[in-house]
């Protein structure tokens, strides 16, 4: 969390910003990190929850839901990103995800970037990261937080028939692979798609069947928390 939000600090923005975590009841150091980069902190649980959360405090007529996990964005990401999202007139957006990993992490999240890019106005995809205005995300009813995988892909498929959707292409913005490292590649990448294929075929994830959790991430390096 701090790399991102020296990112964030970073950037090279001149409009009104306003930077929100989620906190799930951490027992490490996140309040303390939040409250010095002079953060509002809103109630967390599972992704969807603290996404919610967040937005209920929100004072902006746009909002930049991002993970944790994205360790670097480029310093003129946000400046790029709202411009392309007002010059397209979208509502709904995500951008690309590269991974700080290996050979192997970058050629999987290639295929996914390129996939996301091809499917945009048939199919949304919005991993990790979702650009969208205030008024769909309440049409939408926010993420559904009945959801346990993939809550961002759903949530971006339903604000879609609100309002523009659109993948813009940024900068590298580089995530965490610790997951991948803690819980092994094979068994991580099949599960994304195990999941990909269970939405489109049977609609959204609202039990454990996949077992992807959350929690035992909690303890990290210091460079990636």
């Amino acid at each position: 969390m701090p790399l991102l939000l020296e990112a964030i600090r970073k950037q090279d923005f001149d409009g009104d910003l306003e930077t929100i975590i989620a906190d799930a009841g951490s027992e490490d150091q996140t309040l303390e990190i939040a409250k010095t980069f002079g953060c509002r902190v809103a109630p967390g649980g599972l992704p969807a929850k603290g996404r919610n959360e967040g937005a209920k405090i929100a004072q902006g007529d746009t909002f930049l839901f991002l993970d944790a996990d994205n360790i670097y964005l480029p310093p003129d990401f946000l400046k790029s990103l709202l411009e392309d999202f007002g010059k397209r007139n979208l509502k709904v957006a995500t951008f690309p995800i590269y991974p700080k990993g290996n050979r192997f992490d970058k050629i999987a999240y290639g295929l996914y970037n390129f996939w996301t890019w091809l499917t945009q106005k048939i199919l949304p995809h919005a991993t990790n990261s979702v650009l969208v205005k205030k008024e769909i995300h309440q049409k939408v009813g926010g993420f559904d937080e009945e959801i346990t995988m993939a809550e961002d892909h759903f949530y971006a498929r339903q604000a879609a028939k609100f309002g523009e959707f659109g993948f813009i292409k940024t900068k590298p913005v580089l995530t965490s692979c610790r997951r991948f490292e803690k819980d092994g590649r094979l068994i991580t990448y099949s599960k994304y798609l195990i999941a990909a294929l269970h939405m489109l075929f049977l609609g959204k994830i609202t039990s454990n069947i996949y077992h992807y959790r959350f929690n035992q991430y909690s303890q990290n390096p210091k460079n990636e928390a």
